[in-house]
Order: C-alpha cells, then sequence, then structure tokens
C-alpha cells in the first residue's frame, strides 16, 4: 500500500470511526441528559433514535451527491458539518435544541458514510479492496467499543456536553487532512430521488415512534395506528422505486446477483446481529448489576478480535472472494449467539465473554469480505449510490435492531422498569428477572434465524472473480 494510500484511508477510517462513536457514545449519558435538560426517558431516547433514522433514510441520496458533485467533496463537507453540529450538541440548553443538532450532526455523519466506501473505490484496484474495507471496519468496531466506554467515562469524569465537545478538535484535524488529500476522481450525472427519500423516512419514522409509544405507554390506540401506516408507507416506498425513472439504487446494479444478495446478506446481518448486542447489554445491566460502564468492558473483547482480524479477512477475501469468508462470518455470529442463549438469571459471565469472542471473529469475516463484494461489483458511476445503499440497509438494521430491544424489554418486564434497565439505573430479580431473560432468549431466537437467512443471502451471491492486487 503506497503512503498516500495509506493517509487517504487513514481520513476514511478516522470519519467512520466518529459516525460509529456517536452511535453508541450517548446511549450512557441518557439519564443524566434527562435529568439536566428537564426531560422524560421517552422524549431523550429520540436523541439516538433521530441519529439513526437520518442516517438510515439518507445515505443513499447523499451518496448519489458524491457521484454528482465529488465524492471527497462531500465527504469533506459531511465532516465539517459533523464537527459544527457536534459545537453546538454540546452548548443545547434544552432536549429539543439537542435532538435538532443531532438530526443535523447525523446528516453530516451520512456524508461521510455514504462516501467513504465509494472513496475507497476509487482509491483502490478490486483486487485490494478487501484489506481496505478491513481497516474501515476496524474503524466502526474501534469507534463501537470507544463510544460505549467513553460515554461512561466522560459523562461520570466531566459531563454529558464533552461526548459532544470531544468530536470538535478530532473533526478540525480530519476535515484539513482531508482538504488536503483526499481528491475526486470521477463524477457522474445523475438525479435525485426526493419523493422516494421522502416515504423511506416518513415510513421509518412512524415506525420508531410507535415502538416508542409501546415501550413508554404500552399496546396503545396510536401504535395500533402508526405502525400499519409506516409498514404501508415503506411498500408505498418499494412501489415508487420500482416505477421511478430516477430510483436510489440502478436497477441494472441490482440486476448482477453479487450486488444484489451481498446487500440483502448486509440487512440482515446488521438486524441480527446489532439486537443481541443491546440486548445483551440489558441483561449486564438489568440483570446482574454490572455498571454501563462494566458491561461494556465486559464486551470489548469482541470488538477487539474484530478490530485485529478484519484486514486479515479483508485479505483473504480479496483472495478467494466473498462467498466462504462472508458466509462463514455469519455463521460464526450465529454460534455466538448460540452461546448467549444458554445464558440464565445466575449464569458465568465467562458465557458472555466466550460468546462476544466468537461474535468477533465473526464480524471481522462478515464486514470486510462483504463491503468489499459489494463496491467490487458495483459500476464506477454507481459508487456513490451504491455505497450509500449498504449504508442505509445496514443502518436501518441498526434502527431495527433498536426499536427491537426495547420492544422486547417493555413487553417482558413492566415499561416503568424496562426503561431504567435500558439506562442501567436499576436491577431486577426474582421473577421479574425471569421473566426478562426468557423475554431475551425469545429475541435471540429472532435474531438466530436472521443470521441463518444472511447466511442463505451471502452464499447465494455465487463465486466471484477479481483481477489480483
Amino acid at each position: 500500500m503506497e503512503r498516500l494510500q495509506k493517509i487517504r484511508l487513514s481520513i476514511l477510517v478516522l470519519g467512520t470511526l466518529m459516525g460509529a462513536l456517536d452511535s453508541t457514545i450517548v446511549i450512557l449519558a441518557f439519564p443524566v441528559i434527562a435529568e439536566e435538560l428537564h426531560s422524560d426517558l421517552l422524549t431523550t431516547m429520540w436523541v439516538i433514535l433521530i441519529y439513526l433514522l437520518i442516517v438510515a433514510s439518507l445515505t443513499v441520496q447523499l451518496g448519489r451527491l458524491g457521484d454528482i458533485f465529488g465524492r471527497a467533496r462531500m465527504f469533506n463537507f459531511g465532516f465539517g458539518v459533523f464537527t459544527v453540529s457536534s459545537l453546538f450538541c454540546g452548548l443545547s440548553a434544552t432536549i429539543t435544541t439537542l435532538i435538532i443538532f443531532r438530526g443535523v450532526q447525523a446528516a453530516g455523519g451520512a456524508l461521510m458514510e455514504a462516501n467513504s466506501g465509494a472513496i475507497i473505490a476509487d482509491i483502490f484496484p478490486p483486487g485490494s479492496r478487501g484489506a481496505a474495507f478491513g481497516y474501515n471496519s476496524l474503524g466502526w468496531t474501534v469507534g463501537a467499543t470507544l463510544g460505549i466506554v467513553l460515554g461512561g467515562v466522560i459523562t461520570t469524569f466531566f459531563g454529558w456536553e464533552y461526548i459532544f465537545f470531544i468530536n470538535v478538535p478530532i473533526g478540525i484535524v480530519a476535515l484539513f487532512l482531508g482538504l488536503r488529500y483526499l481528491r475526486d476522481v470521477t463524477r457522474t450525472p445523475a438525479s435525485l430521488d426526493i419523493a422516494g427519500m421522502a416515504l423511506l423516512t416518513a415510513g421509518l419514522s412512524l415506525i420508531s415512534y410507535s415502538a416508542v409509544e409501546f415501550a413508554g405507554n404500552g399496546l396503545t390506540t396510536l401504535s395500533m395506528i402508526l405502525a400499519p401506516l409506516g409498514l404501508l408507507l415503506i411498500l408505498v416506498f418499494a412501489w415508487h422505486e420500482l416505477h421511478t425513472r430516477t430510483p436510489m439504487v440502478s436497477f441494472e446494479s441490482l440486476s448482477r446477483p453479487i450486488l444484489k444478495y451481498s446487500l440483502l446478506a448486509a440487512f440482515f446481518q446488521s438486524l441480527g446481529y446489532l439486537a443481541v448486542t443491546f440486548l445483551i447489554t440489558m441483561y449486564l445491566q438489568g440483570i446482574r448489576g454490572l455498571s454501563p460502564l462494566d458491561a461494556a468492558l465486559l464486551l470489548t473483547p469482541g470488538y477487539v478480535m474484530g478490530s485485529v482480524l478484519g484486514p486479515y479477512m479483508g485479505r483473504l477475501s480479496d483472495r478467494i472472494g466473498a462467498r466462504v469468508v462472508a458466509t462463514t462470518g455469519t455463521v460464526v455470529i450465529a454460534v455466538a449467539i448460540l452461546i448467549y442463549m444458554a445464558i440464565g438469571v445466575d449464569t458465568s459471565l465467562t458465557v458472555v465473554l466466550l460468546a462476544s469472542f466468537v461474535s468477533g471473529i465473526g464480524t471481522s469475516m462478515f464486514y470486510p469480505a462483504n463491503n468489499s463484494a459489494i463496491m467490487a461489483n458495483a459500476r464506477m458511476e454507481d459508487y456513490g449510490s451504491v455505497s450509500g445503499a449498504l449504508r442505509m440497509v445496514q443502518n436501518i438494521g441498526v434502527l431495527g435492531s433498536f426499536v427491537l430491544a426495547i420492544t422486547v424489554a417493555s413487553a417482558a418486564i413492566p415499561r416503568a422498569l424496562a426503561f431504567e434497565v435500558f439506562m442501567g439505573t436499576t436491577q431486577v430479580v426474582g421473577h421479574v428477572a425471569g421473566a426478562f431473560v426468557q423475554g431475551i432468549d425469545a429475541a435471540l431466537v429472532v435474531s438466530f434465524l436472521l443470521l441463518i437467512l444472511a447466511g442463505v443471502m451471502s452464499w447465494a451471491r455465487g463465486a466471484e472473480h477479481r483481477e489480483p492486487a
């Protein structure tokens, strides 16, 4: 790898790390934010939901903006938006202001996420992209780990505002480096699908609002109306994409089996795996009485394993293709879920440690192999929109995982306790703890089936041939 390639990749990895960090760093600060901004927990939950919603809804269109105006330009612009909005998030005096600036921050994060994969595809030839995507995946896993750990440390010792202020100096340095070293390779005339973006955003928002309403107030008329309406809008979105002249992703690109099935595998893997992370964190805090920081540290070995092995697995997929590596990764993660199913109210925490370790091996195989397969089989003029589509399906999976976790918690135990468990501020015991473990087991079964489906999609992509690096 040339020196200039290393510098450019480091900038992209840093952008990925910052986006991942801010998707998790807020979770452990929820109780403090709610108390200091005089908000209830239901409203405060939108501090994370608004971020997930916007990133999931905008990534494809913002990736297409990269195709039109230049991917490096849009990536750098995203870093600027992310940095400035982080400052205003920390300065927010009300929960409404914080939610608004979190939305702006998410738009900046979506610009970075949508275009980083496309820039990697511009910089690296198909035969060496696996390793590059492995390092980029390392940025995600390190960012997610740092977010969970730093969220607890910074909130405890400095205050919740600094979980946002920490982005400012890093963002300034990264923006300077991006403007100096990242250059646009090509631009492609294209059109935006504003109607499709609006339908997708509205559908996901209604489903999320319905889940929060269920978590806070149980099965109400409002939640029973919003959820079906949201699903209907998603169906209308799908119909619109089939009939519009400017769909979010070119159907010519999706006609390629490798690309189509790789995107499907990314969606089901994200939906199944990340739900497990939320659920196990709630188990460690609510059943075993661990602090949020201790729970995060117990899961850290899995993140570390994924970070260390990611680049090597990426190189392996460059040599033999993504089919075997990525599919094996989904199977390994499914095995980790089976290990998690063994947990009970008094199970040794070494079971959690083992499952986390195994899942780290699986993610190190799946992410770089699957991501490189997607970009290796996309047309150059579609790099931005395809990279955005990958982030879109992954972030919809994250959003679905979050909704699944809070829904399971609210259905298994009293809603007030569910929120306290989610925030890590209380421990449940006795028959309530047993009921919660049963609810987690039911959700783990669903996650296991989703991982198996991801493996089927991964294998269905077929064999691929890449030019050697």
